[in-house]
């Protein structure tokens, strides 16, 4: 039993590690490019700062969730990597469960957060108001 948990949240980890790294950062670095040229291209023609005050606080917050999404995983990483070495199987899946385990909601927060800021032409998985009216 001990064996089959640490293999399901060892994969799982390894599955939300993935997914982000691969599919949520690119396009949040993505839209947060494509904020920052909208922001040059207000500076450009003049344009009061105050104008573009909004995409300055978008391109923050995503930068915020990308930043703290991109440590998570690195973290969860080494945790994973820690719990790995651990001889005793009972310790073992201790070390999951309270070391590896807790960065799933984390990283789940911040990439719910960045869900709803990112266009949703970009965002590469089915958001939530998708999923909850498909038949």
């Amino acid at each position: 039993e001990l064996e089959k948990y640490i293999k399901i949240v060892q994969i799982e980890s390894r599955i939300i590690g993935e997914l982000v790294m691969n599919q949520i950062v690119p396009v949040a670095i993505q839209y947060e490019n494509e904020l920052i040229n909208n922001i040059r291209g207000h500076d450009e023609i003049g344009l009061n700062v105050s104008l573009s005050e909004s995409q300055r606080v978008l391109v923050a917050e995503i930068s915020g969730h990308v930043n703290t999404i991109v440590k998570l995983v690195n973290e969860m990483t080494e945790a994973r990597k820690v719990a790995n070495h651990i001889e005793d199987i009972r310790e073992r899946a201790i070390a999951y469960c309270d070391l590896v385990k807790p960065s799933f909601e984390e990283i789940r927060y911040h990439t719910d957060k960045l869900e709803l800021i990112i266009d949703d032409k970009l965002w590469p998985l089915p958001k939530y108001r998708e999923l909850l009216f498909m038949r």
